[in-house]
């Protein structure tokens, strides 16, 4: 599979394909079998400085039409136990993205620098996640809190520094450019968008928490059209997520501008041999249309 070989952010990944974060993140063993069924790399769970135990059960609702929501609040053990998980999967020969979440641009620098000395390839930074208050959306929706985030982890750690983009927003592209400016070396678009449901038996909000994130197939155009925004508004990588469960949905993420995409809620169904089903389909796809390399097709639908 040299075909999709491909080197984003000064990191080579084997492909373009990456479990996202938030599945399968909690252990070294989960990330290792997402990589060993044929992930490009692996983008851990988001982790923050302590342990959060997260949002009381309901939290997951889902649907076979349009995928799922979750308000899970960000569980994690803190950055101090989870670096045996990531030491786990590295000696595995795993390619592991570190993600962090936190409520100051302060606390992002201080876990993005532990990060790295854990060994991680990259740093995301959750700044989108839309349900846990004080933290993701509430910070990345603003342009100028999202550049002091930025600006604070780039001065801090020496790895490339992704920037995950929530959805959330009436402007995708001033949260790409403002991203850019501040030093990003990648965008991930998009996190979960806003959403909730409603039991007409009880007539009660599912979640416990009221809304949560929607993932699935339901916002992959959504995902598209704000990777096909941002594509024209910035220079830089950016790593294409939403609703991605077919060897196409990669290749359209290419196409609208994405240099690498991260797959989360179609592996609840198809566990870690999906990676490789779907990086067989993207090599086929490419071979079809006489594409000799992933960065061929990278934004190709903006130059027809």
């Amino acid at each position: 599979m040299d075909l999709l070989q491909t080197r984003v952010t000064g990191v080579d990944f084997r492909n373009p394909i990456l479990l996202a974060s938030g599945i399968w993140g909690e252990s070294g063993i989960s990330l290792t079998r997402a990589y060993e069924g044929g992930a490009g790399g692996v983008v851990t769970k988001s982790i923050g400085s302590e342990p959060r135990s997260g949002y009381p059960n309901p939290t997951i609702e889902k649907n076979g039409t349009w995928g799922l929501l979750n308000a899970m609040g960000l569980p994690n053990p803190g950055i101090e136990s989870y670096g045996e998980e990531v030491r786990y999967a590295l000696s595995r020969g795993v390619r592991v993205v570190g993600s962090v979440f936190g409520g100051t641009a302060e606390e992002f620098a201080r876990l993005s620098q532990a990060m790295e000395a854990l060994g991680v390839a990259a740093i995301e930074l959750n700044l989108s996640c839309p349900h846990a208050k004080g933290y993701g959306s509430e910070i990345g929706s603003d342009p100028e809190a999202l550049a002091e985030v930025v600006r604070a982890v780039k001065s801090a750690v020496r790895l490339p520094v992704w920037a995950k983009l929530t959805p959330n927003t009436a402007d995708p592209a001033s949260l790409g450019r403002a991203a850019e400016r501040a030093g990003a070396d990648a965008i991930s678009a998009i996190n979960t968008l806003r959403g909730m449901a409603i039991d007409p038996v009880t007539m009660r909000p599912i979640l416990s928490h009221v809304s949560g994130g929607l993932s699935g197939p339901a916002i992959k155009p959504i995902g598209l059209a704000f990777v096909w925004q941002v594509f024209e508004a910035v220079h830089i990588p950016i790593i294409g997520i939403g609703g991605i469960s077919r060897p196409e949905d990669v290749f359209e993420y290419l196409l609208a501008g994405a240099s690498l995409v991260e797959v989360g809620t179609a592996v609840m169904e198809g566990g870690g041999p999906l990676f490789g089903q779907l990086a067989r389909g993207v090599s086929d796809i490419l071979v079809t249309h006489g594409l000799k390399s992933v960065s061929e097709s990278v934004g190709a639908a903006h130059r027809r």
